[in-house]
């Protein structure tokens, strides 16, 4: 199917007349930024937006910085420059891991982490990671000006966020880790090599000098209504060695804790073997980076 006729189209340079863009084109318009959800949405006529607002000549929402305050990744940032830079190794390493591991060749080299983020497709990657490690999204518009968003109150349900029509993404940031043995790590399960992932898991450890667990954070993807946090992976694995018999003990209390799904994909039971599984194998990388093993 083709898309509907499409009356209008932007292509901004700036942040300023990207907004003042949407304001002209009116409230049923949509910003585009890599096209790798919202094309194929508009191709099956589940959107029909009467003009389009392309971001990819807005340099100023491109690349990332890193700070003592952490690291900033703007949103037009796409997923094979994600993959390969070793700005983000250690404590925001499952951000490349997840990239590198986004769709096919064709979506890493033209998806970007904020259209990932204000998709927020109930299986994609990038929403579930930024969860794990805690980012906050900065958003403006004409009316209202700047903004800023944790990531838990910006995950709504699938295909919702936080954002309002008229706002645009304009930063993503990670804190920096307050110690050196901090490190995380992000694997999915899907069907096939490049399918959207039936559990996604992303964890990050910290650690002492003797590689006893600190403190940690675990999320899971691909269960509704969107990406979700388990705290109470902390009381099982603070100030213990992080050996396989405690990650396994981690991720199945993880997997008994969080509510999965049967879809077409599958059961809700076999969700949750994923999760003990893949979240032992996830929580191992991440202590193993973080311990330099």
């Amino acid at each position: 199917m083709y898309p509907a006729p499409i009356e209008a189209y932007f292509a901004p340079r700036t942040i300023d007349e990207a907004l003042h863009c949407r304001a002209e084109a009116g409230d049923d318009s949509s910003f585009i930024a890599g096209g790798m959800s919202l094309m194929q949405a508009m191709k099956a006529r589940l959107a029909t937006p009467p003009a389009l607002i392309d971001l990819n000549e807005v340099e100023e929402l491109r690349g990332l910085a890193k700070g003592p305050r952490g690291v900033t990744v703007r949103p037009m940032t796409r997923y094979r420059e994600l993959a390969v830079t070793t700005a983000l190794h250690g404590a925001m390493q499952a951000i490349g891991d997840a990239a590198a591991t986004v769709g096919d060749r064709q979506v890493r080299n033209a998806g970007t982490i904020g259209g990932s983020l204000c998709w927020n497709y109930v299986a994609s990657c990038m929403p579930n990671v930024c969860l794990c490690l805690d980012a906050t999204l900065v958003l403006v518009s004409l009316d209202d000006g700047e903004r800023t968003v944790p990531i838990d109150e910006f995950l709504i349900g699938p295909l919702e966020t936080a954002r309002r029509d008229d706002e645009l993404l304009v930063e993503i940031n990670f804190p920096a880790p307050k110690y050196r043995g901090v490190a995380s790590a992000y694997r999915k399960y899907g069907g096939t090599i490049d399918s959207l992932p039936i559990i996604g898991i992303a964890a990050l450890i910290e650690v002492d000098e003797a590689g006893v667990c600190t403190d940690v954070r675990f999320s899971v993807g691909g269960i509704l209504p969107t990406a979700q946090r388990f705290d109470g992976i902390g009381d099982v694995l603070r100030g213990r060695p992080g050996t396989p018999e405690v990650f396994a003990e981690a991720a199945s209390a993880a997997a008994e804790a969080i509510e999965t799904q049967t879809d077409h994909l599958a059961s809700a039971h076999y969700r949750k073997v994923l999760i003990r599984t893949l979240g032992r194998d996830v929580l191992a990388e991440a202590h193993a980076r973080a311990t330099g093993g």
